[in-house]
């Protein structure tokens, strides 16, 4: 069984399944089908099925060309989990929130999972690539794909491969960024390789699925602690009146032993600021207290309020109460260059605003008409900057540095300007660093 789905994999001859065609399933749809195989993708969004099935790309940076060549070539999307059975491996891209009381949600993970469980037969491979806590795939995932009656490792293969999509980064692509995989068994393992190395230039095997589970958590953690320290230090710079961007720049001249990380107005993202939270709560069962993560998210999670209350002050410096007052908040994507919304910092601040009785509006050059989210809703389009449209406001907020944005017409005709991304270098009388 084994060797013949290596063999199918090699050959391109298998058909990919892709669960999930979001931010990390999509770009995964593309790459197999470019590279010779047919894919179906599935997903729940019956929406996202009819725009993929006619070639329409409904996410900025991914081109409708490449989604109309996979279609010409074969692969189609699809609301029928039932299809399962017609494709010899099954990726699983969907969500791993956390619960209002910050704690892993795996629901999407054992819905899906559950969905598919009928349509399992012998000869597939099954890959989860959510971020979660070391041992998901094992107490979440195995259980279930082995109530059919097949046994994972000889006749069904199981790995946990974690995502690392980048949206928007130029510099790294599905293809060239290293996949780590870990397999429940050594045949696992080796049929992950053959499912990943047909379409990624390097594959990174660990010895368990557990061991890939927490190579992901460690990525974003090492990321979330750093931000969170940074961050700690831009609010000590900020008390000593001492640009912080300034000394990033300065110690980023340093060529060893120092990475740059940049402060901002929060965590934003799918990853970022969710992901530590999962071993936070999975450490506990071994009795492990993970301060610094929880120390890190505790800094993270109020630099809104940071910012809000320096947005409040230079509102009050010049007479004007923020109760009442007009707020044009720059960026509500959580990095710049992109329209994905998810997690953003920026639409805390819209939200904390408006209940401080702000009149909140927004600019953002990737999302046109503010999408729904799960915590938030806004029935806002994206303003068009303008020197009458930044003059009539009493507050620009700027929050998400887009390169798209006309900077100098911004800082000639917005009356106040509170920076949290560094943008402005220069001192002016009307620019708060934030």
């Amino acid at each position: 069984m084994k060797n013949a789905l290596i063999q199918k994999l090699t050959d391109k001859t298998a058909v990919i399944g892709i669960v999930g065609l979001g931010y990390v399933g999509l770009p995964l749809l593309i790459r197999y089908a470019q590279v010779g195989y047919k894919v179906v993708g599935l997903d729940i969004d019956s929406k996202k099925v009819a725009a993929l099935n006619a070639g329409k790309s409904y996410i900025e940076h991914i081109k409708a060309e490449d989604i109309a060549s996979a279609v010409a070539a074969g692969s189609f999307a699809t609301t029928d989990f039932a299809k399962a059975r017609e494709v010899d491996a099954l990726i699983l891209c969907v969500p791993t929130p956390l619960t209002k009381h910050r704690e892993p949600d795996l629901s999407y993970v054992t819905d899906t999972t559950g969905a598919l469980v009928p349509h399992l037969r012998a000869g597939q491979i099954v890959s989860l690539e959510s971020t979660t806590y070391p041992g998901t795939t094992e107490e979440e995932l195995l259980p279930r794909v082995e109530s059919t009656g097949l046994k994972v490792g000889s006749d069904i293969f199981l790995v946990f491969s974690p995502e690392r999509e980048d949206p928007g980064n130029p510099k790294f692509s599905t293809r060239s960024i290293p996949k780590v995989c870990g397999g429940h068994t050594p045949a696992c393992l080796e049929v992950g390789i053959a499912l990943y190395g047909q379409v990624i230039d390097k594959v990174v095997p660990v010895s368990s699925t557990r061991a890939a589970e927490l190579t992901k958590l460690l990525e974003n953690i090492h990321r979330a602690v750093n931000i969170g320290l940074v961050n700690e230090m831009k609010i000590a710079a900020d008390k000593m009146n001492i640009d912080i961007h300034e000394v990033i720049r300065a110690a980023a001249t340093k060529p060893f032993g120092f990475v740059p990380y940049y402060p901002g107005p929060g965590l934003g993202g799918h990853c970022i600021p969710i992901d530590p939270f999962y071993l936070t709560w999975k450490a506990r069962e071994y009795g492990v207290n993970t301060r610094f993560i929880e120390l890190a998210g505790e800094v993270n999670s109020g630099m809104p309020d940071y910012v809000i209350d320096k947005l409040v002050h230079a509102l009050n410096a010049r007479k004007k109460s923020v109760n009442g007052s007009r707020v044009l908040v720059l960026g509500i994507a959580y990095k710049k260059n992109v329209d994905d919304m998810r997690e953003s910092p920026s639409v805390v601040l819209m939200k904390k605003l408006e209940e401080l009785g702000a009149a909140v509006d927004y600019s953002d050059p990737h999302v046109p008409h503010f999408r729904k989210m799960r915590k938030f809703e806004f029935e806002l389009s994206s303003v068009q900057l303008t020197e009458k449209s930044l003059a009539s406001y009493d507050c620009v907020l700027l929050a998400t540095d887009h390169d798209k944005f006309d900077y100098n017409l911004i800082e000639k005709h917005a009356s106040l300007i509170v920076d949290t991304r560094g943008r402005y270098q220069q001192h002016h009388d009307h620019i708060i660093r934030a």
